[in-house]
């Protein structure tokens, strides 16, 4: 070979190192063949060294492409680690022939030696011969090998040697009796693989730099780009193995150190894919693994107790070039875990929506399930994540841009609707569930909170009959769901009888009306005593029918009703409620009263339950004692007032989430989920600028709720004050004083206001 010096050597000599560096194996082998005689019949012994050099060389080279050619082909079992045969592998057993052929012989000189028995060890591998691969790398001695001024192929040869070395002792250590050798050898194993992530990150730098700076990418004709460059299995394994072992053995530290290096480093077109992958790992650690007490940044040291040995490095001192990584000059620097998962994970979510494969072609299929495979995990933890934070404004952003290609993917319309909802777009989300319906028709839970989004929050009475009717008629499909269909059905029955007068502002039509108004409210009537037939243990089933007899005037009824969705569940706060107002209704105040107490213990920061003993207190002890209940929700609310305006943290913020409630009228109900506790929708709103300071940024807005408590608050102190006389200035600065007879409150819109009519004053109340 070395007599050759032709300038057409030095060209097969660099198409041979173009080839083994990018893996164009076809390409490889037709130019091995040229390196072969046409004819090999047996040799003279005398046959010149020169040739047989050649031969071996070409030999190589051949094997090379075989077993590469052979492992693309089996890609799949090497994942399953499932061994090859030479049985059922011709390719294999080709170049298993070859390879022995050429170290028995020797001729090769050393450089080619050391790369045939590189390839050799990775062909034991692949046949499951773990022991004879660790000893045909001892052989080739890579642990001394140096990386320095090698061409790009000798660094891909090299990388799969420490992470196949890695493999072999991670797959052999059940023969090993001791735990000092035990150790040792887990130490060697995490050091074969911290090495092979680094070459592997030099080397597909430095390819892409070779290829840039090439205009003709084409090797014999061929049109293969380096935006077709695929990782191969053992290089994939080289940049994982680090960091997938660390955390599997619990060493979250050593695992989270692995994963921000390889995210540091120079991004390559071949890694684009790995990187959205290790970004969505540390997402994940972070999250699930990591509290924010245990947390450091990506620019500083751990914590000293997470010190121990963590500066050791594994990598030999030998390896010279390390990987490029970019620049820390103006880098963000996340303050918590959950800003830097959120800020990994945008990064993924950008990367997830440019590779995303949109295509309906039939033969694009397999792409295009890997490409929502990877984008349903980013965002999947995205909702989580932001979730956290309470931004749904920009998770609905999010996944809206999942949208083009989420065609008949359910989970990501259906994350789309529910952060929609979230964030208060709820005649968006309307649509979105409409969607959802169609692609999961026999799924009650969609048009259930598509009833209640249309019910509580839009108002759209007809759209909500609707979409309980959708739930009806699934019948015993329904399930559980079933009562809840009837439930929703029942609420808008109950709200189009009281819109009646709204829908007819003239006096025209009166008798047709009032008709009409009665026939919806005995629909309501039965169809929530048929919610209540089927889900008799169901207490927020039983105050909704309370709540309807109290609408047509069966006071003594809903009382009755009340008392067994308390014995259901003693502590419900709208339950309590509502039986204080029909005991008002009644004239009962001390009994109201009682009531009131009894459900301020258990909730103290209840303002819709203060109002009400505010004006229980007012209409049945006198103003005096009503104005000392003003004074507490006053300071109370200003506590409140003051937290959101100086919490910065995520305790803070999540204050501010409040109930979303749109009042149309008198009457208020709300169509409570299945797995709530309560019966108030939950959203958090910022106006942040930008995309990530506005996931990041504090949240200081108040809640609409809190900013119109102290109006009700002062209207009602105002009217409490006009009525105190002149010793309510005393009262509000000294605090109740002795006992004072009882006053009548001589308001004539006593019965507006909430008293006489319960449904009134539980509209006109508001939940904290």
């Amino acid at each position: 070979m070395a007599a050759k010096g032709s300038h057409s050597h030095v060209k097969l000599e660099g198409e041979i190192e173009r080839c083994r560096a990018e893996g164009h194996w076809e390409q490889l082998r037709h130019l091995a063949q040229q390196l072969l005689p046409p004819a090999r019949p047996p040799r003279k012994a005398a046959a010149a060294g020169g040739a047989q050099d050649a031969e071996d060389y070409g030999s190589m080279l051949l094997a090379e492409a075989l077993l590469e050619e052979c492992l693309k082909e089996n890609f799949a079992k090497l994942k399953d680690c499932i061994p090859l045969t030479e049985k059922t592998e011709p390719k294999l057993s080709e170049a298993k022939q070859y390879l022995t052929n050429i170290l028995s012989r020797g001729k090769l000189r050393p450089k080619y030696m050391t790369e045939a028995m590189l390839i050799l060890g990775k062909l034991h591998y692949v046949e499951g011969s773990y022991r004879d691969a660790i000893s045909m790398y001892a052989r080739a001695g890579i642990d001394d090998l140096s990386t320095k001024d090698e061409p790009l192929y000798m660094l891909r040869l090299v990388t799969e040697a420490f992470v196949i070395k890695g493999l072999s002792l991670e797959r052999s250590t059940n023969s090993i009796a001791s735990r000092a050798r035990l150790c040792e050898r887990e130490e060697e194993v995490m050091a074969c693989f911290e090495t092979a992530c680094v070459i592997a990150q030099v080397y597909l730098q430095e390819l892409e730099k070779t290829l840039n700076n090439t205009h003709s990418r084409t090797i014999k004709g061929s049109n293969v780009t380096y935006s077709e460059f695929e990782l191969s299995y053992f290089l994939e394994a080289a940049l994982q193995s680090a960091y997938v072992t660390h955390l599997k053995k619990g060493n979250i530290v050593k695992g989270m150190r692995s994963l921000r290096e390889i995210l540091r480093t120079v991004e390559t077109k071949a890694t684009q894919t790995f990187k959205m992958t290790a970004a969505k790992q540390l997402a994940q650690v972070l999250l699930h693994s990591l509290s924010e007490d245990c947390y450091w940044s990506p620019l500083s040291d751990p914590l000293p107790e997470f010190m121990n040995k963590e500066d050791q490095s594994y990598i030999s001192n030998l390896l010279c070039r390390r990987p490029e990584l970019y620049t820390e000059e103006n880098a963000y620097c996340p303050q918590d875990n959950v800003e830097e998962a959120l800020l990994l994970l945008l990064i993924s979510e950008s990367m997830a929506n440019r590779d995303a494969v949109i295509s309906r072609a039939p033969d694009q299929q397999d792409d295009r399930a890997v490409s929502l495979r990877d984008a349903s995990a980013v965002y999947d933890l995205l909702s989580i994540t932001l979730g956290r934070r309470g931004q749904y404004v920009l998770l609905a952003e999010c996944l809206e841009r999942a949208m083009k290609f989420a065609f008949d993917e359910f989970h990501l319309w259906y994350q789309l609707a529910l952060s929609m909802v979230a964030c208060g777009k709820s005649a968006y989300a309307v649509s979105v569930l409409k969607e959802c319906a169609k692609l999961r028709p026999t799924d009650p839970t969609v048009p259930l909170l598509a009833a209640k989004v249309c019910i509580g929050s839009l108002h759209w009475l007809e759209e909500g009959e609707y979409f309980a009717k959708m739930v009806i008629d699934l019948g015993e499909d329904a399930g559980e769901s079933l009562a809840k269909g009837y439930l929703a059905l029942g609420l808008t029955y109950s709200l189009q009888a009281t819109d009646g007068l709204v829908k007819n502002p003239l006096n025209t039509g009166k008798a047709t009306l009032k008709g009409t108004q009665d026939e919806l409210n005995k629909k309501a009537l039965q169809t929530l005593e048929r919610a209540r037939d089927l889900a008799p243990e169901d207490h927020q089933i039983i105050l909704y029918l309370s709540l309807q007899l109290a609408l047509v005037r069966q006071i003594s009824d809903a009382i009755e009703h009340l008392q067994e969705a308390l014995q259901l569940c003693k502590d419900d706060m709208n339950s309590l409620h509502l039986l204080a107002l029909l005991f008002s209704a009644q004239k009962h105040y001390q009994h109201a009263l009682d009531v009131i107490n009894m459900a301020v213990v258990e909730y103290p920061e209840s303002f819709s339950l203060l109002f009400t003993k505010v004006k229980l207190e007012w209409i049945h002890k006198g103003p005096e004692e009503a104005l000392v209940t003003c004074r507490h929700m006053l300071q109370m609310w200003q506590m409140v007032f003051n937290a959101l305006q100086h919490s910065g943290s995520e305790k803070g913020s999540s204050v501010t989430e409040t109930p979303v409630i749109k009042k149309h009228n008198g009457l208020h109900l709300t169509l409570p989920d299945a797995h709530d506790t309560d019966s108030g929708s939950q959203r958090a709103s910022s106006l942040a600028a930008s995309r990530l300071e506005q996931a990041m940024s504090e949240i200081t807005m108040q809640s609409s709720a809190m900013k119109q408590g102290p109006m009700h608050l002062w209207t009602a102190l105002e009217q409490i004050w006009l009525q105190a006389g002149p010793g309510a200035e005393q009262t509000w600065e000294e605090g109740p004083g002795p006992e004072s007879p009882q006053r009548r409150c001589p308001d004539p819109d006593h019965q507006s206001q909430g008293l006489e009519q319960p449904w009134r004053g539980l509209a006109s109340s508001r939940e904290k």
